[in-house]
């Protein structure tokens, strides 16, 4: 349905999964359900090497559910995005009723399948969906993984500022001068955006596909640096890997390389900067010029996720400048509103989410693993302490974003090994439970 909650619509769409079942065991073996996020299930269903590390030793079924509004999972196909009328029905809890539906579906029309215990597991915006996924439906899944989930980046549950803090945390500890050159980088910029022959020697210098124009380009620049930061502190991975972009192992220590002295004057500073963002862009070399509207895998629906930052999904993030490395930010919700109004027609609902998923109040519930990489700036909304018996918190010091979701690696730090095991050990116990109340 397009629209689960409502009844003069009854229009239907079509939902795309992925379903692997070679090690199933017929007779109400296990589902493992990826609750899919923003962006093209084939990708994410590629980079959740864990479900299928493990889809053996629990002779598990594995579906990977594509997310409404994304990848080819369109409800209005093409004018999906044309208008908020179209829109109006990209939620997450459309999303989740989507899921529940799809489990249903299967469960009825698979033989075999009637009584299996479906987990949930998701990662990151998808981590969400699995918890909230496990509280709204407790009777359509038996528990759920949630990695590097931010349930708590909300309202003022956690302080805006920790997020960008973690991020420069993890400069500060891969190189000496790191941090320091990134957050003296930013007034190299200033100085340089306010002369043409400025504004040409850093579109020249950082190969930009399109030249700055203006000090009001530059500022579009300083965000796309920022936002390059972020992504490799999410993607400092222990080995090399192919996730947002191609990257070497420890991507930040190598980036960090570049970025020994900060004391160095504004144009062979920038110069640093460059090559260390050129690690992140074109390690492979074959990029002609940067292009500073594309930070991330083209697998990504960025439209999609822009409307749900502009609705329900308001996290609330600043930088002060002295506990991280960037310039300083204060959290402007009235400056999102009206870019929000601007751009779609519709205003953000900041405290919806905590009115419909309960904000830190969430002991009631069950059957929840939150895990959390200590290197992972989301970490800074997710929850870290357990809550309960079967509210677990993991934490993965040398994790970046959702390590634990990707494939056994020999590179694995013991923190991922031991996490994995804890998670195993988690499911086949929330499996051992559904199989005795049958």
């Amino acid at each position: 349905m397009v629209d689960h909650f409502g009844f003069d619509e009854d229009l239907t769409f079509q939902q795309r999964y992925l379903i692997a079942d070679q090690y199933w065991r017929r007779d109400n073996g296990p589902i493992l359900f990826y609750t899919g996020n923003e962006g093209d299930i084939t990708w994410f269903c590629n980079n959740t090497g864990f479900m299928w590390d493990v889809a053996e030793e629990l002779n598990a079924m594995l579906v990977f559910a594509e997310h409404r509004y994304y990848g080819e999972s369109l409800p209005f196909g093409n004018e999906s995005f044309s208008d908020s009328k179209h829109l109006n029905y990209l939620t997450s809890e459309q999303a989740l009723a989507d899921f529940a539906v799809l489990i249903e579906y299967l469960k009825t029309t698979t033989a075999g399948a009637r009584y299996s215990p479906v987990i949930a597991i998701g990662g990151s915006y998808g981590g969400m969906l699995a918890a909230w996924f496990r509280m709204k439906y407790p009777h359509v899944v038996v528990g759920a993984l949630a990695a590097s989930a931010p349930i708590w980046q909300f309202g003022d549950l956690v302080p805006c500022g920790t997020y960008f803090s973690i991020v420069t945390n993890d400069f500060r500890k891969s190189g000496t001068g790191c941090a320091e050159s990134i957050r003296n980088s930013w007034n190299a910029i200033n100085n340089l955006s306010l002369t043409d022959a400025g504004l040409q020697w850093l579109s020249n210098t950082f190969l930009l596909c399109s030249p700055l124009k203006s000090p009001q380009d530059a500022v579009l620049m300083k965000n796309w640096l920022s936002e390059t930061w972020v992504n490799l502190a999410m993607v400092n991975y222990p080995y090399k890997a192919d996730f947002l972009q191609p990257l070497p192992a420890w991507p930040i220590q190598e980036a960090c390389k570049f970025l020994k002295d900060p004391s160095l004057p504004d144009k062979l500073l920038l110069q640093n900067v460059f090559q260390a963002v050129n690690l992140y862009y074109n390690y492979s070399g074959a990029v002609p010029c940067l292009d500073m509207s594309e930070t991330a895998t083209k697998n990504l629906g960025q439209m999609g996720w822009y409307y749900q930052a502009c609705t329900e999904m308001v996290m609330p993030m600043c930088t002060d400048g002295v506990n991280d490395m960037f310039e300083p930010q204060k959290w402007d919700f009235d400056v999102l509103s009206e870019e929000c109004y601007r751009l779609w027609r519709v205003r953000p609902r900041p405290s919806w989410i905590l009115s419909m998923y309960g904000g830190k109040n969430i002991s009631s519930h069950s059957n929840i693993i939150f895990s959390n990489g200590g290197l992972d700036p989301w970490s800074a909304g997710g929850v870290t302490q357990n809550i309960s018996d079967s509210l677990v918190a993991i934490v993965i010091p040398d994790g970046a974003h959702h390590l634990d979701l990707r494939s056994r690696n020999p590179l694995d730090p013991k923190s991922v090994q031991q996490a994995r095991a804890l998670e195993i050990c988690y499911m086949k116990q929330w499996i051992k439970e559904a199989r005795h109340s049958h």
